[in-house]
């Protein structure tokens, strides 16, 4: 069965609402731009560039 547009779009909605969590953000325009330059480095998507910095601080935090 192929499956419509909209059902597609339903399907990955469902998915990530029962997978992920979202989190607002709200940083300066200048990080931002920075964290784009960084992040295109990088090769990453800006979720997981943030995921990874995350990550990487709480396991420095962790040592502390």
């Amino acid at each position: 069965m192929v499956m419509s547009n909209q059902d597609k779009t339903d399907y990955k909605r469902k998915f990530n609402e029962d997978n992920y969590a979202r989190v607002g953000l709200y940083i300066k325009k200048e990080l931002k731009e920075k964290m784009d330059a960084h992040r295109v480095k990088t090769g990453e998507s800006m979720n997981k560039f943030i995921t990874r910095a995350i990550s990487e601080q709480m396991e420095r935090d962790k040592g502390e």
